[in-house]
């Protein structure tokens, strides 16, 4: 009889060893959706391998431990001499280099990239979200650095190269790179204007001096980065490596580590400069315009990136509540848990919708379509703005649905919680995004014309939808003194496409869900608040991983 009270009933198997990528059915559509045909049997082949390391125990154990040990910064050598290095725990490096050999950093060099990629980045998020900072970074860096012909010819194939090099020595000398960005500083957050670190122009054409201190600078440990400085002509965007050609290492005096709520894997710094070399990108005076294609393509990976929180948080209250028995049943078969679930699966699945759609119009804008230029100049603020701040209560509420054990460590739900909130603060919190549409409403009427364009495809197939966009019309009919209520416009912006893309492009279980709740009125503040009389079941199902 000893030790029988420890016999384990009625608990969920461990979410593991399944393939990530197909299992999520809203992910696979939109990829099968926005690839071309002849394209669609490699990237499905190869998001599938990336899913199932994503599903591995292996790889659960790697996100586990890199965030169990989280980056130290070593300033001196045992001499004294100064160093300015950030030590990692091994996990860190395996996950890393299985994102960059993914290719997560590789999206301007192939067809469809960007969806290849965002689909990838959305999988890879789900096991560690740390590691995708510098993975973001390095891909956003491309844009900009095309600003100069001369250092996109030299940088651009290491930064999408897939393969990942982490010894700090000359670019020249690596096959492959990586870049972080140093933008903000104490005094200024968001407002870049105000940044008051100074570059003094050297005798070389295009290269400068700096000094000045960075309060945030992404990825320290990183082969260059992407900085702001005042030149003599104005605000210009300069490209600081980590070590010069020669060998030496620049000087990068890395201050400290910052202490954060989430996202603990990653190490995010404070930097000075001081008479560190640097190389113009861009003209002088031009630096915001230069950097700012790098600014919304990281915009871009937080809409990501908090698509791919959900997704692991809904996956894991499905999977739990498909196992879980509670009053004679299981919790997922039973009304009201069966309404949360749906509450949560819809909002994921819009979330997913909504930023491969922003991936499509990446690769098309690449591609030369100005109307898909201009639909991402109001829609990347709209999605940034609205899906990083659905993040936090999403994963809140999945983990609820665990019960205690959602609050347990373990269960990997806390780590979840403590990272929702990232993506909405960083590259520009809500008010940033906001100001950002209304600037783009007031400045870019193609911008405007592409979006309803895009949300009116979907007319005439759903009445709540073509209600709010008649209620949305009136909204941008008048804009005087827009900015008090900007928030309230812009939600309603990234519901309205929300809906629009699920009533194309969803089941129509999910899209009724959605426009009902999201767009009709019939739905509550609170999240299991569907009305009881749709489809909820096969909205669960749907959601449920499996493969």
């Amino acid at each position: 009889m000893a030790g029988s009270t420890h016999t384990v009933t009625n608990q969920a198997p461990p979410l593991v060893g399944h393939d990530v990528f197909t299992g999520d059915r809203a992910l696979t559509a939109a990829v099968e959706r926005h690839l071309a045909p002849e394209l669609r049997e490699e990237a499905l082949a190869e998001l599938s391998g990336l899913g199932r390391s994503c599903g591995s125990l292996q790889a659960q154990e790697w996100g586990e431990q890199a965030n169990t040990n989280p980056p130290v910064l070593r300033t001196h050598d045992r001499y004294g001499h100064r160093v300015d290095e950030v030590d990692f725990h091994p996990a860190w490096h395996r996950l890393l280099g299985k994102g960059v050999a993914a290719g997560l950093t590789a999206a301007w060099t192939r067809p469809g990239g960007h969806v290849r990629r965002a689909a990838g980045f959305l999988v890879w998020t789900q096991v560690e979200a740390g590691n995708c900072c510098p993975l973001s970074m390095t891909h956003a860096a491309v844009p900009a650095l095309r600003a100069d012909p001369d250092l996109a010819a030299e940088w651009e194939p290491r930064l999408t190269s897939q393969v990942y090099d982490r010894e700090l020595r000359p670019a020249r000398l690596k096959a492959g790179a990586l870049f972080g960005m140093g933008m903000t500083e104490k005094q200024g957050g968001s407002d870049v204007r105000a940044n008051t670190t100074s570059a003094r122009p050297l005798a070389e054409d295009g290269t400068y001096e700096l000094t000045g201190h960075k309060w945030f600078c992404s990825a320290p440990m990183s082969d260059g980065f992407l900085v702001l400085a005042r030149a003599p002509g104005g605000l210009t965007c300069f490209l600081v490596p980590r070590v010069l050609a020669d060998g030496t290492r620049n000087v990068f005096l890395i201050q400290r580590l910052k202490d954060k709520l989430g996202n603990r894997s990653n190490a995010s710094a404070e930097v000075e400069f001081d008479g560190t070399w640097a190389r113009r990108v861009g003209e002088e005076g031009r630096g915001v315009p230069t950097i700012i294609d790098m600014v919304a393509a990281t915009r871009v990976d937080c809409v990501l990136g908090s698509a791919g929180l959900m997704r692991q948080a809904v996956a894991q209250a499905v999977h739990h509540c498909g196992y879980r028995e509670a009053f004679g049943a299981k919790l997922a078969d039973q009304p009201l848990m069966r309404n949360v679930l749906a509450d949560l699966a819809i909002e994921s699945e819009a979330a997913t919708t909504l930023a491969l759609r922003l991936a499509a119009a990446q690769d098309a804008a690449g591609d030369g379509d100005e109307r898909e230029r201009a639909l991402l100049r109001l829609a990347v603020p709209a999605a940034k703005y609205w899906v990083t701040k659905r993040c936090a209560p999403v994963v809140v509420e999945a983990a609820e649905c665990l019960g205690g054990n959602g609050y347990v460590e373990e269960s990997g739900m806390p780590r979840l919680v403590r990272e929702s909130p990232l993506n909405s603060i960083w590259e520009g919190a809500g008010n940033v995004q906001a100001l950002d549409v209304l600037r783009a409403l007031g400045r870019e009427p193609l911008a405007m014309d592409a979006y309803l364009a895009e949300v009116g495809r979907a007319r005439g197939a759903d009445h709540r939808l073509d209600a709010a966009i008649r209620g949305l019309l009136t909204e941008l009919a008048d804009l005087a003194g827009a900015e008090g209520r900007a928030r309230r416009l812009v939600e309603r912006l990234a519901l309205v496409l929300q809906g629009s893309l699920l009533v194309r492009y969803a089941p129509p279980e999910v899209a009724d869900a959605f426009c009902a709740a999201r767009l009709g009125g019939d739905g509550g503040a609170a999240f299991g608040t569907l009305p009881p009389t749709l489809d909820l079941a096969s909205v669960v199902e749907r959601a449920r991983p499996g493969a």
